[in-house]
């Protein structure tokens, strides 16, 4: 079903927003760690790097969403940070230290990771409110994701690892521009005179930490997130190592958000089919299978089926947790919401196994991704445990308890 003018007013720039933002992705998370080794950087360092801004995001994200669930404009603070990249990026082409590359990163990486909290918090509310699928958004990141690592691929193969850093600056200016065309979502309304307590008393963030459900959720999704740490941040350069080109890492790149994208395509159907928290089950078993598989260094011929499990090991996760915390979450702590979900798996549990994989790899290579096989044990087990107590409820009595 197509969506009417009004909601052809809505999708189109939501989704062109989420394209632009993972020509960031795509061109950061394969090509960034190749940059960095183009710059002279040791395996410790980059892993150093990649992971500091995850453990800072645990701050900044947080904050910003609170703030902008009580704005109530997730917009504004979208076209803030999208400034914010632009300004980093560009410090971080004339950089040639570790320190001032290591600082611009972080700041460069947590003003692109702060907006995906609020365009998916934009992006759900928005959808359900008009009947739209909200996978059918978001995969458009995942095709901008597609084309701007094989693109990525193709131009450090013929421009040299130097480009790298040029390819992430273009991204962030589509951004910026693609900012400004996305909608006002008014998350709530303030009754007249009512005034918000400040940041720094807010409950939104201790309702949601305070529920057993909430917690098995951000255990299970975080560390299943958490375990892509060391094929994010060393997967291109272990297939380097193996032999293959740039342009065929962009290519099995490209796959995997290929399957991905298949997922959400299909993803309100999938999930009223399982539910979200089978989705989790389901995304943390299949990693488990997908980075044993990867610890043996596989042929080409094995990596095309393992990368066509992406779309489990992370499409089914996300997806299963977008749904969750519609389902769970009151509409005025969304943004909270997802901003803990990003917080822990692409913050600080991404930054400790970020780490953890950078002091495995820099021992025996591959034999880093038996650390993140463990890790999605442990989010298989907390998802099963979210399963036997989760009745499909929302946090509403729990919250009120807490309320002032």
């Amino acid at each position: 079903m197509l969506p009417n003018d009004r909601g052809q007013r809505f999708v189109l720039p939501v989704a062109v927003f989420y394209g632009a933002l993972f020509v960031v992705y795509g061109m950061y998370v394969p090509f960034m760690p190749l940059w960095l080794d183009y710059k002279g950087l040791t395996a410790s360092e980059i892993s150093t790097i990649i992971a500091a801004p995850l453990f800072l995001r645990a701050f900044v994200t947080p904050v910003v969403a609170a703030a902008s669930d009580r704005g109530g404009d997730h917009r504004r603070y979208l076209i803030l940070l999208a400034w914010c990249a632009i300004v980093f990026v560009l410090g971080l082409t004339q950089s040639a230290s570790f320190w001032a590359i290591l600082i611009l990163t972080v700041l460069l990486t947590v003003s692109n990771s702060t907006s995906m909290p609020l365009i998916d918090t934009i992006a759900v509310q928005g959808a359900r409110a008009r009947g739209l699928d909200y996978g059918r958004l978001r995969l458009w990141g995942s095709l901008s994701f597609v084309a701007a690592s094989f693109a990525g691929g193709i131009a450090i193969t013929a421009f040299g690892r130097g480009a790298g850093i040029w390819l992430i600056a273009a991204g962030c200016v589509l951004t910026l521009i693609a900012s400004y065309n996305v909608p006002s979502q008014q998350c709530r309304e303030r009754e007249p005179g009512a005034v918000a307590p400040p940041l720094w008393k807010a409950t939104e963030v201790r309702a949601l930490l305070a529920c057993r459900e909430f917690q098995l959720f951000l255990m299970a999704s975080g560390l299943a997130q958490a375990a892509h740490a060391a094929f994010f941040t060393f997967g291109t350069l272990l297939w380097q190592k193996q032999g293959l080109s740039a342009a065929w890492c962009g290519t099995l790149w490209a796959i995997g958000v290929f399957a991905e994208v298949l997922l959400f395509t299909f993803s309100s159907y999938v999930a009223g089919k399982f539910g979200a928290a089978q989705l989790i089950v389901v995304g943390a078993a299949a990693s488990i299978v997908r980075w044993l598989a990867l610890a043996a260094e596989p042929s080409l011929f094995m990596l095309v089926p393992l990368q066509l499990l992406h779309g489990v090991t992370y499409g089914a996760t996300h997806i299963g947790a977008m749904h969750f915390i519609h389902d769970f979450v009151p509409r005025d702590k969304s943004a909270s919401a997802q901003a803990l979900y990003a917080t822990v798996s692409a913050g600080v549990a991404m930054g400790i196994a970020t780490l953890a994989a950078g002091y495995v790899y820099a021992i025996a290579g591959p034999a880093s991704y038996l650390v993140m096989a463990a890790l999605s044990v442990i989010a298989l087990g907390a998802g099963l445990r979210l399963l036997q107590i989760w009745n499909g409820g929302m946090l509403a009595p729990h919250a009120e308890k807490l309320a002032p």
